[in-house]
C-alpha cells in the first residue's frame, strides 16, 4: 500500500475510533472519581489523555495481525512500551502527585534532599523509556542524541499543558511540521493515528470539559520524541536537541505563559478556539 495513504488511513482511523472512545472514557474517569474543577470552577474528568494509548494500541495491535509485513510493523511493540510507559507513568502523577514542586529542577532538588516525588519518578522513568526506545532502534553515538529527544519532547508538553488546548496545539504543530517534513515515510503512522484522536479529544480540551492531565501530554510528547528519532537524520535531530534544551532552559528561568501573552503570534494562537466567555482571564 502506498505510504501516504496508509498515513492517511491512520490519521481518519484515530478520529473514528475516538468518537465512541472518547465519551465512554469521560464517564468511567467520572465514575472513578478521578475528577478536578476547571477555570470556571466546574469539576470534570481529568487523565482523560490516556485516550491517545488507548487509540493507537488498539490500531496497531490490529494493524500487526493485518499487515505483519508492513515497513512499520517492526516498531509496534516499541512504540506501544513508550507510549504506555509514558502513559503510566503519567497517570501516576495525575493520581497522587502533589504540586510542592514543580519543573525538572523543583523535583531533581527535592530528590536531592531525599523527598522522591511523582514528578521526579516520572522524570527518572521517562529517562528509562527513552534509553532502552533507543538502545533497541539506535546504533553508536546516536543512542545518547535520541534518549536525550524523546525524553525532553515527552516532558516539553507536559510544561505546555498549563492552558486549556495548549499542549494538543503544540502537538499538532510540531506533527505538522515532521509530517511536512517527512511525508511519505511510512512510521508517520504513528504520530497519525494519535493526531487522529487528539483531534477527536481537542475541542473538549479548549471549553474546559476534559483535562488530557500529565498522562496525554507526556504520550504526546514522547510520540513527537519518536518520530524525530525515526524519521530525521542526524544534523536534524542534533538541531532538535539544541531546540529542546534551550526551551527547558527558558522555561525553568520565566513563565511560559508569559512568554507567549507578550508575543502576539504566540498568543493569538494560545486562545484560538477558547471562548473569552469562559475563560476572561486567560
Amino acid at each position: 500500500m502506498n505510504s501516504t495513504l496508509e498515513i492517511l488511513i491512520f490519521l481518519a482511523l484515530g478520529s473514528a475510533l475516538a468518537v465512541p472512545a472518547l465519551p465512554l472514557l469521560n464517564r468511567i474517569i467520572t465514575a472513578a472519581g478521578h475528577v478536578r474543577p476547571n477555570y470556571r470552577g466546574e469539576v470534570i474528568p481529568a487523565g482523560v489523555g490516556v485516550l491517545f494509548f488507548i487509540v493507537p494500541s488498539l490500531l496497531f495491535t490490529v494493524a500487526a495481525v493485518i499487515r505483519p509485513d508492513a515497513a512499520y510493523a517492526g516498531l509496534f511493540p516499541v512504540f506501544l512500551l513508550a507510549v504506555g510507559g509514558m502513559a503510566f507513568l503519567g497517570l501516576v502523577d495525575d493520581v497522587y502527585g502533589s504540586r510542592e514542586a514543580s519543573g525538572l529542577r523543583g523535583h531533581l532538588t527535592r530528590l536531592l534532599k531525599g523527598h522522591v516525588t511523582t514528578g521526579a519518578l516520572k522524570a527518572i522513568g521517562g529517562l528509562v523509556i527513552a534509553f532502552l526506545v533507543s538502545l533497541a532502534t539506535s546504533r553508536g553515538p546516536e543512542i545518547v542524541v535520541d534518549t536525550l529527544i524523546i525524553a525532553l519532547s515527552a516532558n516539553a508538553l507536559n510544561l505546555l499543558d498549563l492552558r486549556p488546548g495548549r499542549a494538543g496545539k503544540g502537538f499538532l504543530v510540531a506533527g505538522g511540521l515532521l509530517l511536512g517534513a517527512g511525508w511519505g515515510n511510512p512510521l508517520l503512522v504513528f504520530p497519525a493515528a494519535v493526531g487522529g484522536a487528539l483531534l477527536v479529544y481537542l475541542p473538549a480540551d479548549l471549553r474546559g470539559r476534559a483535562m488530557m492531565g500529565d498522562a496525554g501530554a507526556n504520550v504526546l510528547g514522547v510520540v513527537l520524541g519518536l518520530t524525530v528519532v525515526w524519521t530525521l537524520a542526524l544534523p536534524a535531530k542534533s538541531a532538535v536537541l539544541i531546540f529542546l534544551v534551550a526551551f527547558h532552559l527558558l522555561t525553568e528561568r520565566y513563565s511560559l505563559t508569559e512568554v507567549i501573552a507578550r508575543n502576539r503570534l504566540l498568543d493569538f494562537v494560545d486562545r484560538l478556539g477558547r471562548r473569552r466567555r469562559d475563560f476572561p482571564d486567560l
